[in-house]
């Protein structure tokens, strides 16, 4: 798709979903949001949406903190970026004091950089949540490692350490303190 001046647009929840379900590469619409936002151009015709909502992984979810559920674009450029930072604008205007999400391996996350967000952590494969007491469908990316990234400016400079080629801030994970910090 060519460049196409692009403007910010109010987008309802089920207009979000679908929107998703047309154009999400791997993945359905997400349950639930707080907020989905939307980039249409000249037109008025969507190109993209932004889903926010609470974070997925329970212990991300402390009350300050919300995660980019779902983007989906029909391939018009610059879309995603222009929708990550207006996501963290409109956070940080409800409250919130953070913005997260996970981009999957082999996705470059240049809408992400472009956005002036940051890898902060890698996270292994994993093989998915089916368990015999709580029977679950594979979701077609078990199995695939995934990058959790941080909006600006949650960032400081002490924080930065080199991982896997990325400039990444890293928080303390419990998990960590028997390592020595990175350096």
């Amino acid at each position: 798709m060519t460049d196409t001046p692009l403007h910010l647009v109010p987008v309802r929840s089920r207009q979000a979903k679908d929107f998703v379900r047309t154009w999400h590469r791997h993945h359905p619409p997400p349950a639930g949001q707080i907020f989905a936002v939307g980039a249409a151009d000249e037109n008025a015709v969507l190109r993209a949406v932004a889903i926010v909502g609470r974070p997925v992984a329970r212990h991300l979810d402390d009350g300050t903190t919300l995660e980019v559920t779902r983007t989906a674009s029909d391939g018009t450029r610059n879309t995603n970026s222009l929708l990550y930072g207006a996501s963290w604008r409109a956070a940080k205007a409800l409250g919130y004091r953070r913005l997260i999400t996970y981009t999957q391996e082999g996705e470059s996350g240049a809408s992400l950089r472009g956005a002036g967000w940051h890898v902060i952590a890698s996270r292994p494969p994993q093989a998915g949540w089916h368990t015999p007491s709580r029977p679950r469908a594979g979701n077609g990316n078990d199995n695939v490692g995934r990058f959790l990234w941080q909006a600006p400016e949650q960032m400081s400079s002490g924080d930065r350490v080199q991982r896997s080629g990325l400039a990444a801030a890293c928080p303390r994970d419990p998990a960590d303190e028997e390592q020595p910090p990175p350096t």
